[in-house]
């Protein structure tokens, strides 16, 4: 018996070195095949930290962007020359192969006064190859100087206060190379989440003047397919506008771009059998009385997912309101719960007949 398990352990070690290893010179090779420096990309012109993008380099923005403890983000995006994305309706765009998707995280530190600067925590890239996506984490140094690739993640500590006067402090989590791939998965291969026409149909100020996004990238040269009339597009609420449409729509698009990545047929919430995609019809697959899949400490003793007109007995609400590693979602890069958001799917819930 003692021979089986020294065998055991023995198989077990050589297996769990196999894949250390081999995790290791993956990272050698991504290290040694992209820029060891943020600036070595030439995606900006003048000081690093000013962001300011090059000709090349397509700023956008998302009409209900993904909460990230209450970091902003500046978008961009490059394309090789002379290529051209592809429209799609419902989902990510057809990117070519050496487009390089290009997020930053900051904190501004006096949301009051803008003046007073930022500080950037991360950029965050993806890349596209012939063989898929590849993403890649730059961390920002103290100085604002320089962002450097780092695979293996870091906490960074940050302060900030906000419309209302009120100073902040946060261990903020940059996540390393596996943890990006656990939201940026379909169907087991990395994708980008963000750059959809739901998400592109609003207007962002250019340098050269306000535009609607997708117009821009058609008149720029770098979307093909687009359909001549945008009335005909798609177009994703604003979260936290109720001017902008319905309680039930900003509750959507809140759940479709921090949940959906995951809770769809493609994503790694698959098994769970709850699905918040924007274009999901069915009632039960969006939690209304479905079951949980698992019991226990994520489920808080509840029975349903949703249960309408009761958001204090409905798993959804219990699970993103925590921020207990064993019961949050989304499981991972957050720390803070969203309090408006979670606050909508409150009401949202609380409504439903």
């Amino acid at each position: 018996m003692k021979l089986r398990l020294l065998l055991i352990s023995a198989i077990s070690l050589a297996f769990l070195c196999i894949s250390l290893s081999s995790f290791r010179f993956e990272d050698k090779a991504v290290v040694s095949k992209y820029p060891d420096k943020l600036s070595e990309w030439h995606f900006f012109e003048g000081k690093l930290s000013d962001l300011k993008p090059k000709n090349d380099v397509i700023p956008y923005e998302l009409r209900t962007a993904l909460f990230s403890d209450y970091a902003q983000k500046l978008r961009f995006v490059r394309l090789p020359e002379g290529t051209k994305a592809t429209y799609n309706p419902k989902e990510v765009f057809d990117f070519p192969v050496g487009t390089v998707l290009i997020k930053n995280f900051y904190y501004a530190n006096d949301l009051r006064k803008p003046e007073k600067g930022r500080k950037i925590m991360e950029t965050r890239l993806l890349v596209h190859e012939q063989s898929g996506w590849e993403n890649l984490v730059y961390i920002w140094d103290e100085d604002q100087n320089e962002a450097v690739l780092d695979l293996a993640g870091d906490t960074k500590q940050v302060n900030w206060t906000d419309e209302k006067g009120k100073k902040h402090k946060l261990d903020y989590i940059i996540p390393n190379k596996n943890q990006c791939k656990g939201c940026h998965s379909f169907n087991d291969k990395v994708k980008p989440i963000g750059p959809t026409a739901r998400q592109l149909n609003g207007n962002y100020n250019y340098a050269d003047g306000n535009d609607n996004q997708l117009n821009y990238w058609k008149k720029t040269g770098i979307l093909s397919a687009l359909p001549e009339d945008l009335n005909a597009v798609d177009k994703i609420a604003v979260w936290d506008n109720p001017q902008s449409a319905s309680l039930d729509q900003r509750a959507r698009a809140w759940l479709d771009i921090n949940c959906a990545h995951c809770h769809r047929p493609e994503g790694p919430g698959s098994t769970s059998g709850l699905f918040l995609s924007y274009y999901e019809s069915n009632k039960t697959a969006l939690g209304i009385y479905k079951t949980p899949v698992a019991a226990g400490r994520g489920s808080g003793g509840f029975a349903y997912d949703i249960e309408p007109g009761l958001p204090e007995k409905s798993i959804l609400l219990y699970r993103i309101h925590s921020s207990d590693p064993g019961i949050m979602m989304p499981e991972i890069a957050r720390r803070l719960v969203h309090k408006e958001g979670v606050e909508l799917i409150r009401q949202w819930i609380k409504e439903m007949k």
